[in-house]
């Protein structure tokens, strides 16, 4: 469990359509897709009650109620698990309903992350807090956010995760200009000079894209309320994050961004998604020795 206790809240946004998944995703939202044997979202949540975030607010939409269900108890279920005496399955099923406080606002209209973010606004108040996007998998094995909580509360301001990607996938992120003296080779924190949502090729500033981790500063609500529809005409967050990174600190302004090295998985992707059951089933103890013996047959046929 994390040490900082200052910042306690986080955001998730998951109000998306999935549509990358249809037709799997028409009547199923796309974050209870199954990472082996629990749902996308449950990771994502696993990870913010790791880092000592208890209360948590789901941002949703319509056909969302399914998560909803998932992180709430199931008595009848429970019962019956417990009157066949299958302890391992009944502290599975509990798992999910005790990560934390969790609490649940629809997203009215599908009008970008910045506007998702901005649906915490009530909820949050006037402190730090976290945002992890639904579908962005960090390995459970891998440390990232206890970072992020603690160089916000050290250098204050917003903090972002990103990584280094090939330069022909920038056009597919936010990207960031981490340029200045601060910047050395190697370093994991670096000051963010400014964002660009998905730039082209020959325009992108970097190639560290910013991935679906952040611990915001609450003056990001005023500025989101400013910003108007960007690219895709939605309201974006990096835009917003764009004018905090120059405001001056007692503004809430600064950004600052971690360089992620560790496994990532976007579950949103149909790829990305496949390696995450292959990379997380290989190294469970039940699933590892067997799937590992089958993928190297496989792999030799090929």
């Amino acid at each position: 469990m994390s040490t900082t206790t200052s910042i306690r809240k986080a955001v998730i946004p998951a109000a998306g359509l999935g549509t990358r998944f249809l037709p799997a995703t028409k009547a199923m939202p796309k974050e209870m897709l199954p990472v082996v044997d629990e749902p996308a979202i449950q990771y994502v949540v696993a990870e913010a009650s790791k880092a000592g975030l208890d209360d948590i607010l789901m941002i949703t939409g319509r056909n969302k109620r399914a998560m909803e269900d998932h992180f709430d108890r199931a008595p009848n279920l429970e019962s019956i698990l417990e009157a066949k005496g299958d302890t391992k399955k009944l502290e599975a099923v509990r798992y999910a309903t005790e990560l934390g406080d969790i609490h649940y606002v629809r997203q009215g209209e599908a009008k970008g992350l910045g506007h998702a973010v901005l649906c915490g606004k009530q909820h949050v108040g006037d402190e730090p807090f976290a945002v992890l996007l639904g579908d962005d998998l960090i390995d459970p094995r891998d440390e990232l956010l206890t970072t992020m909580m603690e160089t916000q509360q050290k250098l204050g301001g917003s903090v972002i995760a990103v990584m280094e990607v090939p330069e022909e996938n920038v056009s597919a992120y936010g990207v960031v200009d981490a340029g200045g003296a601060d910047n050395e080779p190697g370093a994991e924190v670096v000051p963010v000079q400014a964002l660009v949502e998905k730039p082209p090729v020959q325009e992108a500033p970097s190639n560290l894209a910013i991935i679906g981790r952040y611990v915001l500063h609450p003056a990001i609500f005023a500025q989101l309320e400013q910003t108007p529809p960007g690219k895709g005409n939605e309201i974006q967050l990096t835009d917003a994050l764009q004018v905090m990174a120059s405001k001056p600190a007692e503004e809430g302004g600064g950004v600052h961004a971690v360089i992620f090295r560790g496994r990532r998985y976007d579950t949103g992707d149909k790829l990305s998604y496949i390696k995450a059951v292959v990379t997380l089933a290989v190294d469970r103890e039940d699933l590892g020795p067997d799937l590992r013996s089958w993928l190297k047959d496989f792999a030799a046929d090929l």
